[in-house]
């Protein structure tokens, strides 16, 4: 048979086990918030480790990137500055650019109008070379520099090959040779002879200067006794008192010292004067001159002298010599060229407007 237990024989038992069990939850409880607690502070221990190796990481960083940012600050000041530089090169590096273009048009142009002017140029010099030339025929009578300057225009035109420039080279060749044909006036020689004669006028003998010759005796003879050497010597000596002698002119002038003075100068005074006739190609007073003095120097002077006798020879041989020469006119040449020229400032003018026209439509 079972035993029944009555609720009153459990009673005791169960009320010990149930004042048991509070006691071990409380001990677990509190084990259990020991260790949440050991755990949270063990949490919190790591995170405020974790912190402030965070907050010392953070700080080095900072430190770090404040080292950086000054550097960037520098380096971005260096860089502004270099960009101020870069600007102010730029800008000058603009003017530079601009000034150079200006230059480039400058010479553009310059070098436009040298290209349009050097026909123009060179007719321009060949038309002064023609001047020249013809002043130097009617002026002075001077066939050389004249032939010098047409053949230096010649040479100029041989740059060019347009129809009027052929056309005044043919002019130019034309008086080329007829100035080679003419015969050749020696102007300097001629003036020389002349300058020499008159400086010889002064050692001219007159003829009233002139002395009969005395005749000496040969010799004497040694046996001539001294009687017949005595009235030898008388005479002789009765001779020389009084002397004779043939003249060829049938009065030979006589002049005063003074008056030979004024002969000589104005002899040399009419070779002067037909020195500078010559040198004005002035033909009638040079001859008259040479007239003048040539009948001079035969009335006056000694003919017998060999100096008198050249001096008449020279003025004999300046006589026959021809100064004065038909020389030919380059104003048809000069026509020619001014015309030609004319032409190329008309050409030019119309082209440098052209241009200017052009230049402006462009900008």
């Amino acid at each position: 048979m079972t035993e029944q237990h009555t609720p009153e024989a459990q009673t005791p038992l169960a009320q010990a086990s149930t004042a048991s069990k509070p006691s071990f939850l409380a001990w677990l409880a509190l084990i259990l918030a020991v260790g949440a607690i050991a755990l949270t502070s063990w949490q919190w221990l790591s995170t405020r480790h974790r912190f402030n190796a965070l907050e010392q990481t953070l700080t080095q960083r900072l430190e770090q990137f404040n080292v950086t940012n000054q550097q960037s600050l520098a380096l971005a000041k260096n860089a502004d500055e270099r960009s101020a530089e870069a600007n102010g090169r730029i800008i000058r590096l603009e003017q530079q650019l601009a000034e150079s273009r200006d230059q480039q048009e400058a010479l553009q142009t310059l070098y436009m109008e040298l290209v349009n002017n050097h026909d123009e140029r060179l007719i321009a010099e060949v038309e002064q070379l023609l001047v020249i030339a013809n002043q130097q025929l009617q002026l002075a009578g001077n066939i050389k520099p004249a032939l010098l300057a047409l053949q230096t225009a010649d040479s100029r035109l041989q740059q060019m090959d347009s129809v009027p420039a052929v056309q005044l080279r043919k002019a130019i060749a034309k008086d080329i040779q007829r100035l080679q044909e003419l015969p050749q006036v020696d102007t300097i020689g001629i003036s020389l002879k002349l300058e020499n004669l008159m400086e010889s006028i002064d050692t001219l003998p007159l003829v009233s200067e002139r002395h009969p010759k005395t005749t000496t005796p040969t010799a004497t003879m040694a046996e001539e006794n001294q009687f017949r050497k005595l009235l030898r010597e008388i005479w002789d000596d009765l001779k020389d008192m009084i002397r004779l002698e043939r003249v060829d002119r049938p009065e030979p002038p006589l002049l005063a010292p003074d008056q030979t003075f004024f002969l000589r100068e104005n002899l040399k005074l009419h070779l002067l004067t037909a020195r500078t006739a010559l040198l004005q190609r002035d033909e009638n007073a040079y001859r008259a001159d040479l007239h003048q003095a040539e009948h001079w120097i035969k009335s006056y002077f000694d003919l017998r002298e060999q100096s008198t006798i050249a001096a008449l020879d020279t003025l004999k041989e300046l006589s026959a010599s021809t100064i004065v020469i038909q020389l030919p006119d380059l104003s048809e040449t000069l026509g020619l060229a001014s015309k030609y020229k004319l032409t190329l400032e008309r050409t030019n003018n119309s082209e440098r407007t052209a241009d200017r026209a052009n230049l402006e439509r462009g900008q």
